[in-house]
């Protein structure tokens, strides 16, 4: 153990594996101290050019000191600060005000410790909101990609896991597309929900810059607009208590909750898919799939996505009971819990669309495992069209489905009780009852037929409802995406 007062390996230290292990840099650092208490001088620098601009007396000296050290932050000097005051926001007021010694007077001038804390707050989810955004919209445009190159490979599908009517491999990547884009939206909608707490005083009544501007309310409206507009939002909350409400981090974490449930979906998907080694995501060349069974290809790319969806979805639920315990105009037991679950719930949010559209650029398919897969459950789904072209030709429906009956129940023998391949078509072949539909035979197996509309629907859908949400993200695309582990 390092002895008291000497710096610590930082081995040796917890430390979240959300942030050295997996997330972005920007996503990181949206979270950071360095972005945090930044932001807390810039939003005492725009109060206080507001308060000036309506006629308090403030110098232009004294907004210029503000300016030259908004980066300039002695995080050693606010940490003592914080250990003797136990009050982050009158820390870091006093360390302001030692390197503006001539505008310590007036920094923070009418306001709460939440002019800041929540104000940053808002700022930063927003932030976050626009990180994420991109994101979501390359891993859209990478599946979009993949759907239309595999619009028309018929695949078996599976309702309850067992076998179903065919799809074709685009129409079931275009199921993952749609509830992406409906994610898209939810975060797009979620972001330009959000509004600024702004200028409200300790219990939202704005009673201390009422008594700074004599009384004058138009002023203290003014302020709160100008100072909303500067941190870049459209509006403002009209009431708040000491906070702005945390319903609003519901609508927050709810949006992402429901974004892990949509990947969560996709990987427990191209992991069942591997198992049937139909799909696989990208495995490198020097990857170990297991320490003891070299031949082994483990999806651990979608396993993290699941891995981390879970936490994820589970996330909301601080916020939803927070907002509950929340007494009148503030209560301070949401303070710790949301230092936690607002930057976990991006920074895993982050990680996954990362790790997904690695994914989705490296999607590998084996169309001989999908035919062969189809071959083995075709036979009994294409019952009914032999039945029809039997009774076209003449034959009586109800002897008909007799023998057929007959013959796909030794067939299923076969397959299940001998482990061999489906025989019945060649049963049906051998059989002089269905000579007459021997010759149609491949045409009523062929599965392009068993599809339906699925590539029609794929082209539509792609076109329509797809391409056209991805054109404000166009610009931000980029290249493809390695994952750091």
């Amino acid at each position: 153990m390092a002895a008291p007062g000497e710096e610590q390996d930082v081995m040796a230290r917890y430390r979240s594996p959300l942030v050295s292990r997996y997330a972005s840099a920007e996503m990181a650092y949206n979270f950071s101290e360095r972005k945090k208490f930044g932001t807390w001088r810039r939003l005492w620098l725009y109060l206080a050019q507001a308060e000036k601009s309506l006629g308090l007396p403030i110098t232009d000296e004294q907004i210029q000191e503000m300016e030259a050290n908004l980066d300039n932050i002695d995080f050693k000097m606010a940490a003592e600060e914080e250990k003797k005051l136990r009050h982050d926001v009158m820390a870091h007021v006093h360390t302001f005000a030692h390197c503006c010694p001539k505008a310590a007077a007036i920094i923070h001038l009418g306001a709460t410790s939440c002019y800041v804390g929540d104000n940053t707050d808002l700022i930063v989810l927003r932030d976050g909101f626009n990180l994420l955004l991109p994101k979501l919209a390359r891993v859209i445009s990478r599946l979009a990609d993949f759907a239309e190159k595999y619009a028309d490979m018929p695949a078996l599908g599976f309702t309850h896991y067992q076998p179903a009517q065919l799809t074709t491999v685009g129409k079931r990547c275009c199921l993952w597309i749609q509830d992406l884009c409906m994610d898209l939206q939810n975060l797009e909608r979620a972001r330009d929900d959000l509004r600024f707490r702004g200028v409200k005083g300790t219990t939202g009544t704005q009673a201390s810059f009422l008594q700074l501007f004599e009384g004058d309310h138009s002023k203290v409206e003014e302020l709160d607009r100008l100072v909303t507009a500067k941190a870049g939002f459209k509006r403002a909350y009209m009431v708040t208590g000491q906070t702005y409400s945390r319903k609003v981090d519901i609508g927050v974490l709810a949006v992402l909750a429901s974004l892990g449930a949509s990947i969560h979906k996709i990987c427990t998907d191209i992991r069942l898919l591997a198992n049937l080694k139909e799909i696989e995501e990208p495995f490198e060349k020097d990857q170990i799939g297991s320490s003891a069974m070299p031949y082994k290809r483990n999806p651990m790319r979608s396993e993290r996505c699941c891995s981390l969806a879970r936490h994820l979805m589970t996330l909301v639920m601080d916020p939803l009971q927070t907002a509950a315990v929340q007494w009148f105009e503030r209560t301070l037991d949401d303070s710790a819990n949301r230092r936690v679950c607002l930057a976990e719930a991006f920074l895993t949010a982050d990680i996954i669309l990362s790790t997904l559209q690695n994914i989705s650029e490296g999607l590998v398919v084996y169309p001989k495992v999908i035919e062969r897969r189809i071959r083995q459950e075709l036979p009994f789904m294409a019952t009914e069209n032999i039945i029809m072209a039997m009774v076209k030709a003449g034959g009586n429906r109800q002897d008909c489905h007799e023998k057929i009956r007959v013959l796909s129940q030794q067939a299923a023998a076969v397959v299940k009780q001998e482990g061999g391949d489906n025989d019945f078509i060649a049963r049906v072949r051998a059989d002089p009852y269905f000579s007459p539909i021997h010759k149609q035979l491949e045409s009523l197996l062929d599965p392009s037929s068993f599809t339906g509309r699925a590539p029609q629907q794929v082209a539509k859908f792609l076109k329509e409802e797809v391409r056209p949400a991805l054109i404000p993200y166009q610009s931000k695309m980029g290249g493809k995406i390695e994952l750091a582990l």
